[in-house]
C-alpha cells in the first residue's frame, strides 16, 4: 500500500510532474497568461515572463499554449534544453513548426520559406505564436539578433509573428546582448513566490484534485512548508509530497509541523528561506517601432537578403 491508498487519495497530489489536471490558477498565473494573451492577441511582437527557479514558467507555458485554438493561431511551443543552439537550428525549428513543410539548409531561404508561410496564416485570418520556454539559454548575441529580425517580418501596419520568451531572471541580461531587442519587449511579467494564504489555497486544490475529501496537514505544518520552500511551487510540492510519506510510515492521519520539520531538514532545507510576498505587478514598455520592408518585393529572395540586411544594421 501507498501512501495515496493510505490517505483516500486517488493519486499522490504533489508529484512535480506535469499535469494540467493539478494546475493552479493562482492570481498572479491569472495574471500573467491574461497579460501575455492580450500580448499575441493584439500582435504586440515580443513578450516576456521571467521567473525563479520552480515558480511555474514551464506550466504558465503550457496553459497557455493550450489557450490558442487552431482556428485563430499556428502556435509553437520550444524548448531550449541546451545553451549550445545555433541561430539555423532556431530558424529551422521555427519554421517547421509554424508549418514549413521542408525548410531549406540556407538561413536566407529558411526565412523567406517562413516569410510565404506567415503571409499563409495571415491570410487564413490567424496569428502566428512561437513560444520559447527555457529562453535563458539563449545566450548569445547572434541569436538575439534572429529573433530581432524574425520579429520585423512584417506587413504594412502588422507583425506577422509573435514571441514569447519564458526563463530565469537572467534572461533579461541576455536579451540586452542585443540593446534593440530588449527595446522591443511590449509586456513583461514577472512570476513571485506564492504568499502564506495562496499556499494553504495551492495545497488543498491539489488535495481536492487528487480526491481528498480531507485536509491532511495541520494549519501549522502548511506554515513551515511556505517558510521552509519559500513559497515556491516545486518545493511545496517536494516537502509536501515527503511529509505525507512520513506520515504514512508513522502510521498518522494527519501531518504534523515536527514532520514537515524533519523530511525538510532530511531535503537539506533546515533553514527557512526567505520570502518575498506576490506583486501581481507587471511592467509594460512600449515597443520601438520599425521601418516597414518593401511588399512589393517580398516574394524575392534577392529582395529577402537587402532585407535581412537592414534588419541587422537595425
Amino acid at each position: 500500500m501507498g501512501y495515496a491508498e493510505y490517505f483516500n487519495l486517488e493519486r499522490e497530489p504533489f508529484s512535480n510532474a506535469p499535469n494540467d489536471k493539478f494546475f493552479f490558477n493562482s492570481d498572479q498565473h491569472n495574471q500573467a497568461l491574461l497579460r501575455l494573451m492580450y500580448a499575441v492577441d493584439s500582435n504586440k511582437g515580443l513578450a516576456v515572463l521571467v521567473g525563479g527557479v520552480g515558480t511555474g514558467k514551464t506550466t504558465l507555458a503550457r496553459r497557455m499554449l493550450d489557450n490558442l485554438p487552431l482556428d485563430q493561431y499556428e502556435s509553437s511551443l520550444l524548448v531550449m534544453i541546451h545553451s549550445g543552439i545555433t541561430p539555423v537550428w532556431i530558424l529551422s525549428r521555427i519554421a517547421l513548426q509554424l508549418g514549413v513543410k521542408a525548410p531549406d539548409n540556407d538561413p536566407l531561404r529558411i526565412l523567406k520559406q517562413l516569410y510565404e508561410r506567415l503571409l499563409q496564416i495571415h491570410d487564413e485570418g490567424r496569428k502566428a505564436v512561437v513560444l520559447i520556454d527555457e529562453a535563458q539559454m539563449l545566450q548569445s548575441r547572434e541569436l538575439m539578433e534572429e529573433f530581432r529580425g524574425l520579429l520585423n517580418l512584417e506587413i504594412p501596419g502588422k507583425k506577422l509573428l509573435n514571441v514569447v520568451f519564458f526563463g530565469l531572471s537572467n534572461l533579461e541580461q541576455s536579451m540586452k546582448l542585443d540593446e534593440p531587442l530588449a527595446q522591443r519587449v511590449a509586456v513583461k511579467y514577472t512570476l513571485k513566490p506564492l504568499s502564506a494564504e495562496t499556499t494553504h489555497s495551492y495545497i488543498a486544490h491539489r488535495l481536492r484534485v487528487a480526491g481528498g475529501e480531507e485536509m491532511l496537514f495541520e494549519e501549522s505544518a502548511i506554515d513551515k512548508i511556505h517558510k521552509y520552500a519559500g513559497g515556491v511551487p516545486r518545493l511545496i510540492n517536494t516537502i509536501a509530497d515527503n511529509a505525507l510519506f512520513e506520515t504514512y510510515l508513522r502510521h498518522d492521519l494527519i501531518v504534523s509541523e515536527a514532520v514537515v520539520d524533519s523530511v525538510s531538514e532530511d531535503l537539506g532545507l533546515s533553514n527557512p528561506i526567505s520570502f518575498q510576498p506576490v506583486s501581481t505587478q507587471s511592467a509594460v514598455v512600449s515597443a520601438v517601432p520599425e521601418a516597414q520592408p518593401d511588399g512589393d518585393d517580398q516574394n524575392d529572395l534577392e529582395a529577402i537578403d537587402t532585407m535581412l540586411q537592414g534588419f541587422q544594421e537595425g
